[in-house]
């Protein structure tokens, strides 16, 4: 359980600064053993121990806290991966494509944290944030998806610019779509098991993995055509 925190009102930056630590520290640990549809403001606020109306002091909503997880964690995910990437040394047809996807998506699937929040972003946590809050998460969300571009382009040069930020876009478009399905409820579970269906957290790195590198074939074979 989250230890609550006896705070005094905040004046200077420092206390503002350790109050939003808190939160988002609350944020985090019960992100760890629940999805982000059971965690209410009233619950965070409680287990941090502010009043409501003072979490929102620090932050706009509920999702506006949810959307700053995801910020970091797309973020520590991104460093880890630019340290990870190793060309292949296979020169056969699009075999660079098809490591450099495949190295995304084992890097991706262990980030459980990270492909909710991305799941539910647009759909869920976007719908509750100020312009302000809106306007400066949609450049640091760009920001990431720009450096997703930016090392698919290193690893292949010959892909034109847009085309590598089409794939990084496709990326969390791909996570967003296949993660609701790598956690299903029990009774879904069951029937799958039944079915002799492979666990659904497999189905979801096997999908991940075909989807990125369908994408990135097939975008490198479509400007091969280009330039042919």
């Amino acid at each position: 359980m989250v230890a609550t925190h006896g705070f005094q009102r905040a004046r200077k930056p420092e206390q503002i600064e350790a109050r939003r630590c808190a939160i988002l520290d609350t944020a985090r640990a019960l992100l760890g053993s629940r999805s982000v549809a059971d965690i209410s403001l009233r619950e965070l606020s409680e287990t941090v121990g502010l009043a409501k109306s003072n979490v929102l002091r620090y932050f706009d909503s509920r999702e506006a806290i949810f959307l700053e997880v995801l910020d970091e964690n797309w973020v520590a995910w991104l460093d880890g991966l630019e340290a990870s990437v190793i060309p292949t040394e296979d020169s056969s047809p699009f075999a660079a494509e098809i490591h450099l996807a495949s190295t995304i998506a084992e890097s991706l699937v262990p980030q459980r944290l990270l492909c909710e929040l991305l799941s539910v972003m647009g759909s869920v946590l976007e719908k509750n944030i100020s312009e302000d809050f809106a306007r400066d998460f949609k450049k640091r969300a760009a920001v990431n998806t720009t450096r997703l571009a930016s090392l698919v382009h290193s690893q292949l040069p010959d892909l034109a610019d847009e085309d590598a930020a089409h794939f990084a876009k496709a990326t969390l478009v791909i996570v967003a779509g296949m993660w609701p399905y790598a956690e299903p409820a029990k009774s879904i579970a069951v029937v799958l098991g039944e079915m002799h269906a492979p666990p659904a957290t497999e189905m979801f790195a096997t999908g991940l993995r075909e989807g990125l590198v369908n994408q990135l074939v097939g975008l490198s074979a479509r400007a091969a055509t280009r330039t042919s």
